[in-house]
């Protein structure tokens, strides 16, 4: 998880406390999760102009079986050439991954000479502009040099790209709590939208991860509100458990004010290059399979635990939907911090490789406010070990602010019903994907629980009345939070005739004048089913036409 201890300085106290926190780490072990594999048979498919893939395939002869594309507005000619397979024309379409690449060519009105309706391949190296494939981390096999030393690095990469390979499913899905959509009312997009490797997709209600293109950048974890995206290698609450015990050790070796500064292998050549000199003797780093793999959840975690601060390192090779994800986090939970006195440092974005990172990471980070660290045990739910944090974090500050607004995307904050437009149809009950909103068990009433929201915004777009709105916030006090109350409720229309309850007054009204004027509700008999029971509707009905039937013709 972390390199060596005698890589950093360590001059003063805290600096011991860490080379001896880091020395004694043991070496945890990770629950394992299931693996991805790949079949590659060394199929290389080269795209660009016509030198330049000649020449690509006449080195790469004697390993990989290379085929050319030569993309025009033409339509697509296959000939052999030099020994190669070369393809002429058309705007091909690619998608797959390592082993399994599809390439797809608009077939003309005339019709098309390719053999097949795709062509499939092992290995993609892409020399034309702009690429087929736009995403910020490129899926396994595919190559897409962007200058002569890149291609030269890739020209030795592609003959060891045959034969088996593995890597970990880095996430597990749980449709039963995505706030993806409902009963198709869409809602929220956070995990298509932070994705770098664009393998996640919507099925509609729920979303789908491709796991051959998925590389584990950790986006989607960070993003999703209800943590039905969950990092599965490692686990966020084995994760925690081992930054929990580091911390532990830190202070028991008499460091104080201790800064985890979290990184990935690139970020970490510049903290234990460059870096390593000016950096606050505070800090802890700690490495990540990839950085965008903790939010808020885990820092907030990491504050109840006694760190001073978290800082997440990136460089300026780290994806933007990544950066841009993690700076959305930061921006969500500095004001709770705020609202409950915690100094605006305590969590940091730092890229490492630009001139002001030293002065950043140095001596001028925040002091701990929590004297008392927390010793809940970190969950795999992301939702229990946010409230065990902030419960902890509210307790320790001392602070008797009751609410903080929230910028419009966050996780938190309550609805707002206009009563006089709402008729309980309870569409936006059938459609909230936590059960933040809830029915009155048979009574006309509309009851919410503001710590189950998410301000997915389903219940918003399914109000057929535009009666809902949200508003983003925060409440501090954790009974108030799980308080369930009523938004709104209504006495209930009885049936005339059974006098069970049905419905209520504001959806009569609704109902009748949609229908006034409906030839089928012109007659006093029609207007007066609207005032029964859907059992007595029917009977009534059925009555009325038994009638009907025993009249003399």
């Amino acid at each position: 998880m972390t390199k060596a201890s005698h890589e950093l300085p360590s001059t003063g106290a805290n600096g011991a406390a860490r080379a001896k926190a880091l020395a004694g780490e043991p070496q945890h072990e990770f629950t394992p999760t299931s693996l991805v594999s790949y079949v590659s048979q060394g199929r290389l498919l080269i795209i660009g102009a016509d030198s330049d893939c000649l020449s690509t395939a006449a080195t790469l002869r004697d390993d990989l079986e290379c085929t050319i594309w030569v993309p025009s507005d033409s339509p697509p000619v296959t000939s052999l050439e030099n020994g190669f397979r070369v393809i002429r024309g058309g705007r091909p379409a690619l998608k797959g991954a390592l082993g399994q690449y599809k390439v797809s060519v608009a077939q003309p009105d005339n019709g098309s000479p390719l053999d097949k309706k795709y062509l499939e391949y092992d290995l993609v190296l892409d020399q034309g502009m702009p690429r087929l494939i736009d995403a910020e981390i490129l899926p396994v096999g595919y190559y897409s040099p962007s200058s002569p030393e890149s291609l030269e690095r890739d020209l030795k990469l592609l003959p060891g790209m045959t034969g088996e390979f593995e890597k970990p499913k880095y996430f597990q899905y749980n449709p039963d709590i995505c706030a993806h959509g409902r009963s198709g009312v869409p809602g929220c997009t956070r995990c298509l939208d932070a994705c770098p490797a664009v393998a996640i997709t919507s099925l509609g209600d729920t979303v789908n991860v491709d796991p051959y293109l998925c590389q584990g950048g950790g986006s989607c974890v960070a993003a999703c509100p209800t943590g039905a995206m969950t990092y599965a290698f490692p686990q966020v609450s084995e994760l925690l458990a081992h930054v929990q015990t580091l911390l532990g050790a830190y202070r028991e070796a008499g460091g104080e004010d201790p800064i985890l500064l979290f990184h990935d292998g690139w970020s970490g050549m510049a903290i234990y290059g460059p870096l390593a000199e000016s950096l606050s003797e505070r800090i802890i780093p700690v490495q990540l399979e990839e950085i965008g793999s903790i939010g808020m959840d885990a820092w907030m975690a990491i504050l109840a635990f006694g760190a001073a601060g978290v800082v997440m390192a990136v460089t300026g090779g780290t994806p933007a939907r990544m950066r841009s994800e993690l700076a959305d986090q930061i921006s969500f939970s500095q004001p709770i911090l705020q609202g409950m006195g915690y100094p605006e440092g305590c969590l940091g974005l730092v890229d490492v490789e630009q001139p002001d990172a030293a002065e950043r990471l140095g001596d001028s980070l925040p002091r701990s406010q929590v004297k008392r660290p927390a010793r809940f045990i970190p969950q795999e739910d992301k939702r229990t070990t946010l409230r065990n944090a902030f419960n902890h974090l509210y307790s320790q500050a001392g602070s008797t602010r009751k609410t903080v607004d929230l910028p419009a995307a966050a996780p938190f904050g309550e609805i707002r019903v206009d009563k006089q437009a709402c008729t309980l149809c309870m569409g936006c009950v059938s459609v909230c994907p936590t059960s933040a909103l809830r029915d009155g068990a048979g009574l006309p009433q509309l009851k919410f629980m503001e710590w189950d929201c998410v301000q997915c915004g389903l219940c918003e777009k399914a109000c057929p009345e535009d009666a809902i709105t949200r508003h983003a916030r925060f409440i501090y006090d954790n009974d108030k939070r799980h308080q369930v109350r009523l938004l709104n409720e209504e006495q209930p229309l009885c049936c005339i005739v059974c006098g069970k309850a049905f419905a209520t007054q504001s959806m009569l009204k609704v109902v009748t004048e949609k229908l006034d004027g409906h030839w089928m509700f012109q007659s006093e008999n029609a207007k007066r089913r609207l005032y029964m029971c859907e059992h007595c509707r029917v009977k009534d009905m059925m009555q009325s036409q038994a009638d009907q039937s025993d009249m003399p013709i």
